[in-house]
């Protein structure tokens, strides 16, 4: 070459039709020019050619499919090539422009563009996406471009859901100078300003449960306690008669068996800590029901007790509580011949407090407060759940009431919404129910349509509140709390086999959800929060 590129053209401007990358271009257009053969001038001619400051337009030829590349200063076109529609921009496609500060990609159906598109393009201070039918952008597009002082993205149809966030976010800190754009979806956003919209208009944190971890045994009731600051887990084994004691491994991150209690039946193995000293109340089937004790100097647990056999002949559940500075726990007994029992700690032991009734064959019991005052609601198979209330006269539990149309409920569990308290009534055939407590019944709320269903338990973990409904037939549905529509709504389905018990443990900045199997294997479900705007 022997003028220098700068005096042969002031400005560059190129038409595009087709898809191409910038790097085709550039050499295209030096190959298309070198045509002297003074190849001293060769390198100055690029260097001028990298430092001039240029205006690239990348523009839609509607009566024409090539690619043209314009002299401005002459008038002069020089067709470079032919190519396909142009729909995709590919990383780092403006690659070895350190220096081009203007920038036209329009009128075009652009379907993607990429996150690094505009990477090394470190002058470019005006930029137009117009008329390309975008519906999003990648986040941080215009990462890099500290000199961008103006963006037209005017003419697209932004579909404005999570993914276009970080635009709003941009939109809000940028110094650039930005048209006014507008969403073309979703139909409650539709012809809004993009800029007109605030972040904390977007819902775009979801959760889900993904297994974590599988215990090869199968298992009914699990609860976890605090002890000797640290989490623990027990699980009870019915077919191996065993309660088996769960922590959390740091340097595997998973959970590990650390000490069993070996019994006959096993039902439940329910935890309680008094004064720092842990009891587990092991009920079982055959052989009677026994109270341990954790021994820190031996380092296992020592049979303390025995529960009477005469009243305690087939328990299904057992629930610890304390009322003012007494502990408490109840057995729910559903035999014919047993007696639903509450036992009260002396300092030394657990002796029988109070029998509830007979002969009702009872399948669960919860304890929970209402308008601040301990309550007891029993299920059984033979009658409506009955709802206990506290005595303080008598440091007894009075029959209150009966829960109106919920025949044969198996269990009952409760959980509160602020200051509002909800029951989740399981059936195993025909409907469960959510209910709402209206001050001086229990409403109803919602139906959930459950099929072998032994279990229907809510769990708070963190802000989330859900409700699990198991079944012996088909998926475990997990729901998930609306606050602006007041109940559940389906989130999840799990993968449990014949569920029995589920319940939340946070550790190590984790939460987890253990779910019991009585026919399959134990697993452990992670709680991951995700951010769709991510």
């Amino acid at each position: 070459m022997t003028r220098k590129i700068k005096d042969k053209f002031m400005k560059i401007r190129i038409i595009l039709q087709g898809a191409s990358a910038m790097k085709k271009y550039r050499r295209a257009y030096i190959n298309n020019n070198d045509n002297d053969d003074d190849d001293d001038d060769d390198d100055d001619d690029d260097v001028c050619f990298r430092s001039e400051a240029m205006e690239v337009v990348l523009s839609l030829a509607k009566e024409h499919k090539h690619w043209w590349l314009v002299n401005t200063s002459s008038g002069s076109r020089q067709k470079l090539f032919t190519s396909n529609t142009f729909d995709v921009i590919s990383d780092d496609a403006f690659m070895g422009l350190p220096h081009l500060e203007y920038l036209f990609i329009e009128n075009n159906n652009i379907k993607s563009i990429s996150r690094n598109t505009f990477r090394g393009l470190k002058s470019l201070i005006h930029l137009s996406l117009a008329n390309n039918n975008l519906q999003s952008l990648p986040k941080d597009i215009f990462k890099g471009l500290d000199s961008l002082t103006n963006v037209d993205l005017r003419g697209n149809a932004f579909n404005c859901d999570c993914k276009l966030k970080w635009l709003v976010e941009w939109l809000g800190s940028t110094n650039a100078t930005v048209e006014d754009i507008y969403c073309e979806s979703p139909p409650e956003y539709k012809k809004r300003k993009i800029n007109s919209l605030s972040p904390k208009e977007f819902d775009c944190i979801i959760t889900e449960f993904e297994v974590y971890q599988s215990l090869p045994y199968q298992s009914l009731s699990v609860d976890t306690f605090s002890y000797m600051n640290d989490e623990h887990v027990v699980i009870a084994q019915p077919f191996t008669g065993k309660c088996i004691f769960l922590e959390w491994d740091h340097v595997e991150v998973m959970f590990r068996n650390y000490d069993n209690i070996t019994g006959t039946s096993t039902v439940v193995c329910k935890p309680i800590v008094i004064e720092s000293q842990l009891y587990v109340i092991v009920a079982q089937l055959f052989g009677g029901s026994h109270i341990y004790k954790r021994d820190i100097f031996a380092n296992k647990f020592i049979k303390i007790q025995d529960i009477e056999i005469l009243k305690i002949r087939k328990p299904n559940d057992i629930e610890t509580f304390r009322i003012a500075e007494d502990w408490y726990f109840v057995v729910a007994d559903s035999s014919k011949a047993g007696f639903t029992t509450v036992y009260k700690w002396n300092g030394n032991g657990f002796y029988s407090h109070q029998s509830l009734h007979a002969w009702y064959r009872d399948t669960d019991v919860e304890y929970l407060e209402i308008s601040g005052k301990p309550h007891l609601i029993l299920s059984s198979s033979s009658q409506r759940p009955v709802i206990y209330q506290w005595n303080k006269g008598t440091n007894e539990f009075v029959k209150r009431f009966d829960i109106q149309d919920m025949e044969d409920a198996y269990a009952v569990k409760h959980f509160k919404v602020k200051e509002d308290v909800y029951i989740c009534l399981t059936r195993f055939i025909g409907d469960s129910k959510v209910m709402k407590w209206g001050g001086s019944a229990f409403l109803d709320l919602q139906r959930m349509p459950s099929r072998g269903s032994m279990v229907f338990q809510p769990l708070q973990i963190n802000n989330y509140q859900y409700a699990i409904l198991g079944s012996d037939y088909s998926f475990t549905q997990v729901y998930y709390w609306d606050a602006e529509k007041a109940k559940f709504v389906k989130f999840q389905e799990l993968n449990v086999q014949a569920p029995r018990s589920f319940i939340h443990v946070s550790i190590d900045k984790r939460d987890f959800l253990f779910a019991s199997s009585f026919k399959g294997t134990t697993l452990i479900y992670k709680h991951v929060i995700v951010d769709l705007s991510a």
